[in-house]
């Protein structure tokens, strides 16, 4: 029922204990009058249940009224009640929620009927759903964005990076790149290639031999010799490259691999080359160029960023719904997490809830306590006053009913 309904329904109850107060004055009127010419027994008994019941309702109508403002707008002390004691009516209206309401043995039985794995899954299943959330995540986003100062985010950037390179040794790095190689075998396949390019170098450019051999041979061998000796040259070393392209064991490998791995160990550990690395790291990380990568780097992830969030067809927000789908079927058929997350949803709320009831209490305390005595005193006559109006018609009844006792009383026995 709204407002209106309730005020309506008042006034009709009200309107009855009052008629009914009314009847009983004319009925104890009429039967005053009647007493003077008609000495009928019968008349003493209507005139005593009518009086007894005019006092009784009086009485209640002046208690029920007492509650909610001053009876007949007189200022009569402890009337008015609601609203002179609004504070501790709020007071203890609050204390009696927490104490009654906000126990822990109250809501722990609440807390654990707690479930909603299953609909935050059904819900995330749903492509409205998800086209809201990733909205509001982007939205979100895009105004930390828009607000944050790109020049203070380059100095984070460029500090962080100043302080993370100052303690990396590159040239251990370096080193440890190169074991990391040479223990996968990966450098295998750079040897075989290289060996492949020289040899076919050497094949397609037999010409440029023969000429090296003929103008360092003596003047006196002839041209067909120095042409025969550049013939076996080139083929020699053809052969000898195409040996170590088709052969995984053999020994320039293995040699090759052995000088690496000296070399990787020479980097990390002779301090000439820390020392070499910290002025080539100091060259490429000055500050001035440093501030100008992080600016750089902020502004192209900056504007990536923007771009994603703002076209609804972008790949970041594909991988967003692809993952929500995949969590949203997760959240409905992996009992696992759903014990997970609806065990730290319990605990969470059951530990936020105790330790906040206090705030409870005095958020209603304060809000009865906020309000205007009179609205205070309308809302709860609203709410009550309908089976207050029984107490006034109870009243009337039952104190005719003792009037009429009495006077039976009076009568027969006195």
């Amino acid at each position: 029922m709204n407002d209106e309904a309730k005020r309506k329904q008042l006034r009709k109850y009200k309107a009855f204990a009052t008629g009914l107060f009314v009847m009983m004055a004319v009925i104890f009127i009429g039967t005053t009058l009647l007493q003077k010419s008609n000495h009928t027994h019968w008349v003493g008994y209507v005139r005593a249940f009518s009086e007894a019941a005019m006092v009784g309702a009086l009485a209640d109508w002046f208690a029920v009224t007492a509650l909610f403002r001053h009876p007949l707008g007189l200022p009569i002390p402890h009337t008015n009640l609601i609203e002179n004691s609004k504070q501790r009516l709020g007071d203890n209206l609050g204390s009696f929620v927490v104490s009654n309401f906000l126990s822990p043995q109250n809501i722990r039985p609440y807390i654990q009927k707690l479930k909603i794995s299953n609909f935050v899954g059904e819900w995330l299943a749903k492509e409205k759903s998800q086209e809201i959330l990733i909205r509001n995540l982007s939205d979100i986003v895009l105004d930390i964005l828009n607000k944050l100062d790109d020049t203070s985010v380059s100095q984070f950037i460029s500090k962080k990076v100043s302080e993370m390179t100052d303690d990396i040794k590159l040239n251990k790095v370096v080193g440890n790149g190169i074991n990391y190689i040479l223990e996968k075998n990966d450098h295998q396949r750079i040897v075989t290639n290289l060996s492949k390019q020289i040899k076919e170098y050497i094949i397609e450019n037999d010409e440029m031999i023969k000429e090296r051999v003929e103008k360092g041979s003596y003047s006196f061998i002839p041209a067909f010799v120095d042409n025969k000796i550049a013939d076996k040259i080139a083929s020699g070393l053809a052969d000898f490259f195409k040996e170590i392209e088709e052969d995984p064991e053999h020994e320039i490998r293995n040699l090759i691999t052995q000088k690496i791995y000296e070399f990787s160990t020479d980097l990390k550990e002779d301090p000439k080359w820390d020392d070499e690395f910290k002025t080539i790291k100091n060259g490429l990380l000055k500050n001035d160029k440093l501030d100008e990568y992080s600016s750089d780097i902020w502004i192209s992830i900056k504007k990536t960023l923007m771009k994603e969030l703002q076209d609804d067809q972008s790949s970041l927000k594909g991988y967003l719904s692809k993952n929500l789908n995949e969590f949203s079927q997760n959240l409905k058929t992996d009992e696992n997490l759903q014990n997970k997350i609806d065990h730290w949803v319990r605990v969470t709320a059951y530990k936020y809830i105790l330790k906040n009831t206090h705030q409870f209490g005095n958020l209603i305390s304060s809000t009865v306590g906020n309000w205007q005595g009179k609205e205070l005193s309308e809302k709860l006559e609203l709410e009550v006053g309908k089976d207050l109006q029984f107490i006034r018609v109870n009243g009337t009844l039952v104190g005719g009913l003792v009037g009429l006792i009495i006077y039976t009383i009076a009568n027969f026995f006195l």
